[in-house]
Formats: structure tokens, sequence, C-alpha cells
């Protein structure tokens, strides 16, 4: 019997680890990263769902992450975020270092990520933005240790994987 790469598995694979330079919006890459990102927001909701959050660890990196998001971001409410509190040109001139001084700490700490703009809701067309995988982080460690995700074990249920 041989053994079968990940890459024989799901052919293209490789094709996400190359340089960014050398696409020009191929839909078949868009396609792999929308699946991949929501293969990630499905998993995460699901772990919200059956796990109590204050004990959920995202990271090795969970409590400096927090700490510096609540030093550089006191008062930011994370129980509804607008795409403003994150993109606007005054937010971005705030991230931008935060999310910087993770660069060589967290893994993928600027890929492309959903988040829930509401906290009491579920993934869906409405319900989601796109952040960087860092601003996630810091956001849902924050929901998670605050307690705002404590909500979504008691309303919903985990949902069986589409594969």
């Amino acid at each position: 019997m041989t053994d079968i790469s990940m890459h024989q598995q799901h052919p293209g694979l490789d094709v996400l680890s190359r340089p960014a330079e050398e696409f020009v919006n191929d839909p078949s890459v868009e396609r792999m990263w929308a699946m991949k990102a929501m293969e990630h927001a499905e998993v995460y909701f699901n772990i919200l769902c059956s796990v109590d959050p204050k004990l959920l660890r995202l990271t090795p990196h969970d409590d400096i992450i927090y700490k510096t998001f609540r030093e550089t971001f006191p008062d930011m409410k994370v129980d509804k975020i607008s795409e403003e509190d994150l993109k606007s040109h005054e937010q971005k001139e705030k991230w931008r270092p935060f999310c910087q001084q993770f660069k060589n700490i967290v893994e993928d700490y600027s890929f492309g990520t959903l988040m829930r703009a509401d906290c009491t809701g579920e993934y869906s067309e409405e319900n989601s933005i796109l952040t960087t995988r860092i601003q996630f982080y810091a956001i849902e460690l924050a929901r998670n240790k605050e307690g705002l995700n404590d909500i979504v074990r008691k309303t919903y249920k985990p949902k069986e994987s589409k594969k």
C-alpha cells in the first residue's frame, strides 16, 4: 500500500502556498480561499456551541493577544462589530501597528478570516465580516473572556460538517 500525500488527495492545494504575485484573481484560488475561510468559520462556531468560551484557547499566545488588544482598544465594544470599527481610515491607523507586532508570533496573522459581526448570531452573509486572522483572534478572545460568546452555546447546537 502506498502513502497518498495531502496534495494528491486534494489537487490544487499546493497552489495556496505559492506567492500571491503569481496570481491575477484566479477564480479557482478565490473559491479555495472562500472554502477554507468558511470551513474555519464553521469549525470555530461548532466549538463555541460545544465548549464554555471562557475555557477556550485559540492560540498559544491568547493572553498576550488579549492584553495587547485591550491596551490598544480599551473602550472597543466587541459584541457588535461594524466594517467601520475595522476598516475606516482612523481605525486602520490603530489596527496596522497592532497587527504587525504579531507578525512573527502568530502563524497566518494576516490571513483573511471571517468573523461574526454580531456575536449573538451565527455566520451568515449578513453577519460576517472579512478580517485578518489576528483581528479575529483579538476580538473573539475578548468576546470569550468577557462572556459575550456564552449565548452561542445556549442558543445554537453544533452543525454537521458539509463534506
